[in-house]
């Protein structure tokens, strides 16, 4: 998910009546010793989870009305209205935005605070303020590092099931997420079919693509073969920026499409009539672009978090999780009203793959819609084409209780 201020250009500020206002985030520890400790997929334990997270509206008497909105790979709890105190590596970021998706979240707006109960968490592993990999190592003292255990997608359901349940809240009237969200969503449909009544998944599939893992995997290398590594233990000294920017540009492709970037930067040189004919330098606006993107990310974004998030967004293969392989059997699992949103230029989650999907939610006799938007904006379309995706989740919603 790239955050350039094109899906931004429908916010409000704080003042505004559609915008949620000023916004603090809060922690809640979970799985602490009194209870059941966290038992990852991967066989992992961790005897204490915190979790950021922050809501928008309030929790009716019926606890009815409650909203998860999951959050992209490098997205955090943050979803809406702007930060009172923004703190660590995202206070310069903070300070000039609001939230993610505050284009869509707020009073009157398509997921209306003034009748749902918003909630976004930030997920288990990232670098935002919930448990990760930069955390401190209870046992030790020190910063897990790589000795963090290894997350899933079904690792964050769970995780923020527990922290609904702790909220209150045993069914959830909605779940809605894009791309590594619209993952989550999905699972959390299968792994809790009883606890969700709708789910909205935008730009995301049952898997990713062998080209994505591709991708994903190139990035994990750039940032591992950094030689300032240091095998995942580089806190407190030089920091691997120079991989996790390159893993960061090469993400950042994904995002885009080939007309998306032809409209936006064609081959246009960077502020010259000819080229310097060098190889070391930003020749062209679309260098620029990248590098600026890159510059952005690592001043925010722990590079640990980054192998830990597209890892698990790799290993999620629903139909082999929940169908022995059978994405039909699978399917069937799923109570919850479903819409699937895909857009004609995401090769990220391709609309082919969103079809796999939806043809299995039919075939299984699920309550699914499908929608295939035309756009030029690529995987980032389900944040950039605000318009169309705002219209349809507002129609969604409409007769959802709440």
């Amino acid at each position: 998910m790239s955050v350039d201020g094109d899906e931004l250009k429908d916010s409000h500020g704080p003042d505004h009546p559609q915008s949620v206002g000023w916004t603090r985030a809060q922690k809640m520890t979970l799985f602490t010793e009194s209870h059941k400790p966290l038992v990852l997929e991967s066989g992992g334990v961790l005897r204490s989870v915190e979790a950021e997270y922050e809501t928008y509206g309030r929790l009716n008497d019926m606890a009815s009305n409650a909203v998860l909105v999951c959050h992209a790979l490098t997205g955090d709890a943050h979803a809406a209205g702007w930060d009172v105190d923004p703190a660590g590596p995202l206070r310069e970021f903070r300070h000039k935005k609001p939230g993610w998706w505050d284009s869509m979240i707020g009073p009157g707006k398509a997921i209306d605070s003034n009748r749902f109960y918003v909630i976004c968490v930030n997920v288990l592993g990232s670098c935002y303020g919930s448990t990760g990999p930069a955390s401190i190592n209870p046992e030790t003292g020190l910063p897990w590092g790589l000795s963090f255990p290894v997350v899933t997608v079904g690792d964050w359901a769970h995780v923020q099931m527990e922290l609904l349940s702790q909220l209150g809240v045993k069914k959830v009237c909605s779940v809605i997420g894009g791309s590594m969200g619209g993952q989550i969503a999905l699972e959390m449909s299968l792994a809790y079919p009883e606890r969700v009544s709708s789910a909205v998944i935008l730009s995301a599939g049952h898997r990713v693509t062998t080209q994505g893992l591709a991708f994903n995997a190139v990035g994990r290398h750039a940032i591992i073969n950094d030689p300032n590594f240091n095998s995942g233990d580089y806190y407190g000294g030089p920091q691997p920026i120079a991989g996790l920017a390159a893993a960061r540009m090469l993400a950042q492709i994904t995002y885009l499409s080939e007309e998306g970037m032809g409209y936006k930067f064609g081959r246009r040189l960077r502020g010259k009539a000819s080229p310097d004919f060098t190889l070391t330098g930003i020749e062209f606006e679309m260098e620029s672009y990248l590098s600026h993107q890159a510059e952005s990310f690592v001043r925010r974004y722990d590079a640990n978090s980054y192998l830990y998030m597209t890892r698990a967004m790799d290993y999620y293969e629903a139909a082999e999780k929940w169908g022995n392989g059978d994405l039909t059997k699978t399917a069937a699992r799923i109570k919850a009203r479903t819409m699937v949103v895909s857009f004609s230029s995401d090769w990220l989650f391709p609309p082919e793959l969103c079809r796999e999907l939806v043809s299995a939610m039919c075939r299984a006799g699920c309550p699914v819609s499908y929608l295939n938007i035309p756009s030029r904006y690529g995987h980032d379309a389900f944040l950039v084409e605000t318009e169309a995706v705002r219209r349809l989740i507002a129609i969604f919603l409409k007769d959802s209780t709440g």
